[in-house]
């Protein structure tokens, strides 16, 4: 059995979120004594009907243990699977082309949360960042996320580069989006088993990592601004990719 660690998660959304997916995964849940309102009777019945232990606690506990982060009066301990799953387990077991994102020095929390909640919502079967230059999914990661940090592999690796070279092995087109790149995304001849490389807003892409893309594409921009946040930039790359699947179908 794979081993299994705990994580908190904060807000309405995301404790909702996981209560109606895995409840069993759920350790316990913590609600601020004071909040009488709709939301909290309904997380109280749904949590009651999942058999899942909930304790009213002082809004002073929640913010001293859990860090001060915005909690909106619930949190909640999870078991989720620990981060022992690797690239090779998560395709090996797809039966469709492989859409993944690959995040190349995102570190802020908020970032990383909106990329795995628009990862979640395109269907891509993992996001992938190097240990060195990236965060770990903490409460605010997965509040952001809204659910996806938990249902969405977020797979750190050693060596991005070799795992990119790893990925290419099994036929998986590695796409970088480059705001220098001479394609744009809606005329580049895209593959269906593709795994998407954002940078960090701003710094964009390592050498290395740009040099290990099979492909390279930029996202025209109609206004002023120069780039897109990194996790809008995420969903445009992964949605055409979606588009076009379609399309193959129809």
């Amino acid at each position: 059995m794979r081993k299994r660690e705990a994580r908190v998660v904060l807000g309405f959304h995301a404790v909702l979120a996981r209560l109606r997916s895995e409840p069993a995964s759920i350790l316990e849940i913590f609600v601020d004594e004071t909040r009488q309102d709709a939301r909290v009777k309904d997380l109280l019945a749904i949590s009651e009907r999942a058999g899942v232990r909930l304790m009213r606690v002082p809004a002073k506990r929640l913010d001293g243990f859990y860090g001060g982060g915005r909690h909106q009066g619930v949190a909640a301990r999870i078991e989720v699977r620990n981060a022992g799953e690797s690239i090779d387990e998560v395709l090996e077991e797809l039966s469709v082309p492989a859409l993944l994102l690959v995040l190349d020095g995102v570190t802020d929390p908020h970032n990383l949360g909106a990329c795995l909640r628009v990862a979640n919502a395109a269907g891509a079967h993992a996001v992938v960042a190097p240990k060195d230059r990236a965060v770990g999914v903490t409460p605010v990661v997965s509040k952001v996320a809204s659910g996806a940090a938990e249902a969405t592999p977020y797979l750190m690796v050693t060596n991005l580069a070799r795992t990119l070279g790893e990925i290419k092995e099994r036929n998986i087109w590695v796409a970088g989006a480059d705001s220098n790149a001479a394609q744009d995304i809606y005329s580049a001849d895209l593959p269906e088993a593709i795994a998407w490389v954002l940078g960090a807003e701003g710094a964009g892409m390592r050498r290395l990592t740009r040099e290990t893309c099979d492909l390279l594409v930029r996202i025209p921009m109609g206004g002023q601004v120069e780039s897109l946040n990194v996790s809008v930039a995420a969903g445009v790359c992964l949605f055409e990719s979606v588009r076009r699947r379609a399309l193959r179908k129809s």
